[in-house]
C-alpha cells in the first residue's frame, strides 16, 4: 500500500490533505481513484490508514479510518554527522541511511574535507536532499521522516554533542574501544549522535577536541571503511543489537 508523509498540519482527527509533488504521483502515477486506501505518516511517529475522498489540481482529501500502531523506528534515535563527501555520495548516505533507521543527519566540513558546499547552493542541496530522504522513507515504511540540518563547521558539530545521550566519532586508529561497547550502554529512548569523516578521515587533533568535549573515539571494525559505507555499518550494527 502506498505511503505518503504529510506535514502534521494537514492530518486532522478525521482528515487529511495531501499537496505537493504527491497529488501528482497519487493522481497520474499511481492511478488511484476515490475509495481507494493509502497510509498517510505526519513525519512524528503518527500513521493513518486512510481512504481516498476527492482530488484536484493541487491537493488530495482523504478520510482517516483508523490509525495505526506501528514499529517501525530503531529503539535508539542515531544522528549522523557526515563530513561532506565528494560527488554525490551524500545522496547514497541518505537514501540507505533512512532504510536503515537513521533519525537525523547533518553535513559537516573539517580540516581533511575537499568539498565546499557554498551558501548560495546549500538552499537547493537541502531542498534535493530533503527529497531523497522522504522517498526513501516512504519505500522503506518509516513512520518518522528523518531530518537533514544545514552545514555545520567541525567546531558547531562538536559543540552540538550535549544534545545527546552518547556522542563517539569514528577513527581508524582507535583500536580499543568498540562499536559494541558503545551499544550496551544505550538503552530505548537514548540518543546516540556519531560523528564520520570525509575521504581522508579526520586528524588526531580533531579526534583529541572532541575528546576534550565528551566524544568517545570508536573502531568500526578491523576494516577501513569507505566514508559512505561507514554510517550503513553502524545502523546495520544498531539494528541486529536492538532489533534482533
Amino acid at each position: 500500500m502506498q505511503r505518503y508523509f504529510v506535514e502534521p498540519h494537514q492530518i486532522s482527527d478525521r482528515e487529511v490533505t495531501i499537496t505537493g509533488d504527491d497529488v501528482h504521483h497519487i493522481v497520474n502515477v499511481m492511478r488511484l481513484k476515490p475509495g481507494e486506501q493509502i497510509i498517510v505518516c505526519d513525519g512524528r511517529g503518527r500513521s493513518c490508514l486512510a481512504r481516498l475522498r476527492q482530488s484536484s489540481a493541487n491537493a488530495v482529501q482523504a478520510q482517516i479510518e483508523t490509525w495505526l500502531d506501528e514499529q517501525k523506528e530503531l529503539p535508539v534515535q542515531i544522528t549522523i554527522g557526515q563530513g561532506l563527501p565528494k560527488g554525490d555520495k551524500m545522496e547514497w548516505i541518505l537514501q540507505k541511511g533512512t532504510e536503515l533507521g537513521a533519525f537525523a543527519f547533518f553535513p559537516f566540513s573539517s580540516e581533511r574535507t575537499i568539498v565546499k558546499l557554498e551558501p548560495k547552493k546549500e538552499a537547493k542541496k537541502l531542498e534535493r536532499w530533503t527529497k531523497i530522504v522522504k522517498e526513501a522513507a516512504e519505500q522503506s515504511h518509516r513512520s518518522v521522516l528523518p531530518q537533514i540540518r544545514g552545514q555545520l563547521s567541525f567546531k558547531q558539530a562538536l559543540e552540538t554533542g550535549a544534545q545527546y545521550t552518547r556522542c563517539v566519532i569514528a577513527y581508524e586508529k582507535e583500536e580499543q574501544a568498540k562499536l559494541r561497547e558503545v551499544l550496551d550502554t544505550l538503552v530505548p529512548g537514548d540518543s546516540l549522535l556519531v560523528l564520520i569523516g570525509p575521504e581522508g578521515g579526520f586528524t588526531e587533533q580533531e579526534v583529541e577536541w572532541a575528546e576534550s568535549k565528551g566524544f568517545q573515539a570508536v573502531t568500526f571494525g578491523p576494516r577501513i571503511l569507505r566514508t559512505e559505507t561507514a554510517s550503513q555499518y553502524l545502523l546495520s550494527a544498531a539494528s541486529y543489537h536492538f532489533e534482533r
